[in-house]
């Protein structure tokens, strides 16, 4: 059974196509069998990167003009069946789509339909760089494979079981009943991948877990049993850690200061806050970690600090939510950052030591393939 994950943000669109098999002893596999990514769609010059993942990867980079989604979608199908992937296209029972918010109603994978993307297009607000994306490429597989059933898999759901003392901002309560404004949490997907792999590995269904999602975004989620409790991301994906060019929290008397004193618009500080901050701002030289660390070797201050910083936060959240835990279990580390960058792993639990942290776990996060698994087990 062929199932094919779409990931499209505001201007890219990664898909992954897998095969879904059953055997004998009724043990379900999963087979990635290709990976493409389509990067620049509406811009001058586009990318497109296609991975057949054979017994020896074939992969082809092409430069290409896309204009919109649905020709992203198409070219990737066109290829598929080019490198002979499928057959034809009526092979793919079902397509997973991210969906980046899903508000308070969407806790689980949900098959679409005309009333629920009406639903998914009134979140746009709060997520008007994804959603919409998000949008176009669901039409566009609707339109290029009707046969498939099209699942959305909402990066908020897994943070729906936050409880309300989590989730409540201390705001006049109408701010939440009327327009929505809490503590939502991003990177659901991931979180749940690595949180239910550290659970196999743990051999322990209750146990209290950190992730650490460390990336260009960043968040970080206390959970007991599978289940989130906690996490750093909020009302948007700019609330928590600071990240590549995301401030991270703030004072938002801040905000108040830079549109009232200093005469700058909310276009101008939102593109500060999400583009010109972070690691970015704090190196004054890259929002790319990898290059921050060079520059710290060769004894360059302000990356140094970074480092400093970033673990610094990292940690100050890790603490409380050892504290709402009640205690830690283990402590996971994914994402680019998470993944890669042991000298940040290496501070975050310097200052961590007084927890007597049982497992310390990498653990790589595959977010196509967890969209894969919910849309197997929805349909």
């Amino acid at each position: 059974m062929k199932i094919l994950v779409i990931n499209s943000g505001s201007s890219s669109i990664k898909s992954t196509l897998f095969d879904f098999s059953t055997s004998v002893s009724k043990k379900e596999t999963q087979t990635e069998i290709a990976k493409s990514l389509v990067d620049g769609i509406g811009l001058k010059s586009c990318k497109f990167i296609f991975n057949k993942l054979t017994k020896t990867t074939v992969k082809n980079t092409d430069k290409c003009r896309i204009i919109h989604h649905e020709a992203g979608v198409k070219l990737i199908l066109e290829t598929l069946l080019k490198t002979k992937c499928i057959k034809d296209l009526n092979e793919i029972v079902a397509v997973g789509h991210r969906i980046v918010h899903g508000g308070e109603k969407y806790t689980k994978p949900t098959l679409l339909n005309a009333k629920i993307l009406k639903e998914i297009a009134k979140l746009s607000s709060l997520a008007p760089l994804h959603n919409p994306a998000n949008l176009s490429s669901i039409q566009a597989c609707q339109k290029l494979l009707p046969q498939a059933k099209q699942v959305a898999v909402f990066d908020t759901a897994f943070h729906q079981t936050m409880p309300e003392k989590a989730y409540l901002y201390a705001l006049p309560k109408e701010f939440y009943k009327k327009y929505q404004i809490r503590r939502y949490g991003f990177h659901g997907t991931s979180h749940k991948y690595v949180i239910n792999e550290a659970l196999k590995l743990l051999k322990n269904k209750n146990a209290k877990i950190i992730s650490c999602h460390l990336g260009n975004g960043s968040s970080i989620t206390a959970s007991i049993a599978g289940k989130c409790i906690d996490t750093t991301m909020g009302f948007t994906p700019m609330e928590g850690v600071p990240m590549g060019t995301r401030s991270g929290s703030i004072d938002p008397g801040i905000i108040l200061h830079l549109a009232n004193n200093l005469k700058f618009t909310p276009k101008e500080i939102d593109d500060i806050l999400n583009h010109k901050s972070g690691l970015l701002a704090l190196s004054e030289i890259s929002s790319d970690m990898r290059d921050i660390y060079t520059k710290s070797l060769n004894g360059h201050k302000e990356s140094k600090f970074t480092l400093e910083i970033l673990s610094y936060q990292i940690a100050k959240y890790c603490g409380g939510f050892a504290a709402a835990l009640h205690g830690v279990d283990a402590i996971i580390f994914t994402g680019g950052i998470g993944q890669h960058a042991f000298y940040i792993r290496d501070k975050v639990l310097s200052y961590l030591k007084f927890l007597h942290i049982k497992k310390t776990l990498v653990i790589p996060t595959n977010e196509e393939k967890q969209i894969a698994m919910e849309t197997v087990e929805l349909i």
